[in-house]
């Protein structure tokens, strides 16, 4: 028998509560999903209302919210990624409405919208298509599986959808034709000012890495770095996504100096980095930075282009554990609803859908915005109801003013959001007839608690045991990234020149980089979840120091070769001067 001492699992973490409702800083894109969907949703809406058709609004906006998606995303790849959440949410409509058409019984239709729930929440994370993920898919597959369907209705039905989510794609890509590049040239600002504040507050030496000080400044150099990190590599993924272009190039070049400044913060110039970021604001020339001579530091990703994304059905993997949560979260509160005489055991369903997020802590978290957010929402519902029936004119307006609303404030937090999305919802289902708003709310509030409860209870009951398996693995990775780096940066040392080739230096580093991202976002899922063997947090922190370092190693042989570069340059042309 081994003399090993077993690891016991770790305990619950403690919950938070005020630190999940404190408001953050709006997204620096708020406006373009707010006017995308007022833009979406009005014409069809309005149209509707002029014919007096109001009741077939649900399925027209089902396409219109498709204008809430990929607003992240260059132009090229936006317009791949709308066509398949256009076609993906009429998948989920035309799989409600069938089933609605099929049968009455309360019992199934919540069962087909729980794995549709599944369904959609894994695709949605495996394919990174939100924000807002499978939430507003949910929402839609679940409002209309009970609505009374007839299998002739449905082509009409999906039609009206189709055509909405047409409208909503020229939407989404309009703006394509001002700014082109305006994406990426966002994502590399926000990547620059990301880095250079973390270069202005690194307590540490030449390499980042943190020496003696206050513990609250090497804690906020530690968050800013991972959060600099995390917008460098979603800046790199947004390039990954444009097609390559001399401004591509330009910004890839802007890149790559804030991952310097990142790697040795002592050495960079966070005033040059926010120069940079507010230069590229409007849209005028790509700034180049002068000490880069040619185009070698930007091999590194057209290498990362060749390699590609894993396959769909490998990202799906992980998220098993998440999938059946979502799938038993949403049945069982469903199922309670349904035992409790709520009408509309939907709604139940969608706030258990809503609160799955990377693990129990975050699942936690979701679920006491999405309470607090709808029992503020029902109470903006009482004070707006009375405004909304004086005319079906004036409740479609109250509802672009909400759905303008919700995406202006969901990015400070949930709950605020949560505040506008409540009474919207609640009004759509007057579209086609005046509800009682006393039972409307009753109904919304016991929903609200049932699918809080009986979802959270869901996520603890359906443990992750793989998540420290995958932080082992990412543990190893970023291991064997940093020694595929400094094998090189040694190679270099040795020769009488140092040059390493910098079609296999830049891969490496930029590979380093990533897994030391993925790194810090596995930790920090598994540090959320309960009950599994005690996480390697002095393996992880270890690993990270030293990452940091090579990295700072590596920019500063790039800054070598870059002053080397120019060196010959000048000798070469005064070699050659008659």
């Amino acid at each position: 028998m081994s003399s090993a001492t077993p690891r016991r699992p770790r305990p619950p973490a403690r919950l938070p509560l005020a630190g999940a409702l404190r408001l953050g800083r709006p997204s620096d894109i708020w406006f373009k999903p707010a006017l995308s969907v007022v833009a979406a949703v009005a014409p069809p809406n309005l149209t509707l209302l002029a014919l007096d058709r109001l009741d077939l609004a649900m399925y027209t906006m089902a396409g219109s919210l498709c204008a809430l998606y990929a607003h992240n995303r260059p132009y090229a790849a936006r317009a791949r990624a709308l066509a398949w959440v256009v076609l993906g949410m009429t998948g989920g409509l035309a799989v409600a409405l069938l089933a609605a058409s099929l049968t009455v019984n309360a019992v199934v239709l919540v069962t087909v919208g729980a794995l549709l729930a599944a369904v959609q929440k894994a695709l949605c994370d495996a394919t990174r298509v939100g924000p807002p993920g499978n939430v507003v898919l949910t929402f839609i597959s679940s409002a209309t599986l009970f609505m009374p369907q007839t299998p002739g209705q449905i082509p009409g039905h999906l039609a009206l959808a189709l055509a909405a989510g047409a409208w909503a794609w020229l939407i989404g890509m309009a703006p394509g034709r001002v700014r082109p590049h305006g994406p990426e040239r966002r994502a590399t600002a926000q990547a620059l000012n990301a880095a250079a504040y973390a270069a202005a507050h690194h307590p540490g030496d030449s390499a980042g890495t943190p020496v003696a000080g206050p513990a609250a400044a090497r804690e906020e150099h530690t968050r800013a770095r991972a959060a600099a990190a995390a917008a460098v590599h979603a800046a790199w993924q947004t390039l990954l996504w444009a097609r390559d272009s001399e401004p591509r190039r330009a910004l890839q070049r802007l890149l790559v100096r804030a991952e310097v400044a990142l790697a040795a913060p002592a050495d960079s110039d966070p005033e040059r980095l926010r120069a940079w970021a507010r230069q590229l604001r409007g849209t005028g020339t790509v700034p180049r930075p002068d000490d880069l001579v040619d185009d070698d530091e930007l091999l590194g990703l057209d290498a990362t282009l060749a390699v590609g994304q894993p396959p769909l059905w490998r990202r799906l993997g992980p998220l098993a554990p998440l999938a059946v949560r979502t799938a038993l979260g949403c049945a069982l509160a469903g199922y309670v609803a349904l035992a409790l005489g709520i009408g509309r055991p939907y709604w139940a369903l969608v706030t258990a859908a809503s609160l799955y997020q990377a693990n129990v802590t975050l699942t936690w978290s979701r679920g006491l915005q999405r309470v607090v957010g709808n029992l503020v929402g029902v109470l903006a519902y009482a004070a707006l109801v009375p405004l909304a029936h004086l005319h079906q004119a004036a409740l479609v307006l109250v509802c672009l003013a909400l759905n303008f609303g919700a995406e202006a404030l969901i990015s400070r937090n949930y709950w605020l959001g949560s505040v506008c999305v409540t009474p919207m919802a609640l009004l759509i289902t007057e579209f086609a007839r005046h509800q009682d708003a006393g039972e409307l709310i009753t109904e919304r509030v016991v929903d609200t608690l049932v699918g809080a409860l009986v979802g959270f209870a869901a996520a603890v009951a359906v443990t992750n045991r793989r998540a420290g398996d995958r932080l082992g693995q990412a543990l190893t990775a970023a291991e064997r990234a940093r020694e595929d780096v400094a094998l090189l940066l040694a190679g270099s040392q040795q020769h009488p020149h140092p040059h390493p080739p910098p079609d296999a230096l830049e891969p490496a580093r930029r590979s380093l980089a990533a897994a030391l991202v993925h790194l810090r976002t596995t930790a920090d899922a598994a540090a959320g979840e309960w009950w599994q063997r005690a996480l390697p947090e002095e393996r992880v922190m270890a690993v990270e120091q030293a990452g940091h370092r090579t990295l700072a190693a590596t920019a500063r042989r790039q800054k070598l070769l870059a002053r080397t570069a120019v060196r010959d340059t000048s000798t070469e042309a005064e070699a050659t001067r008659p």
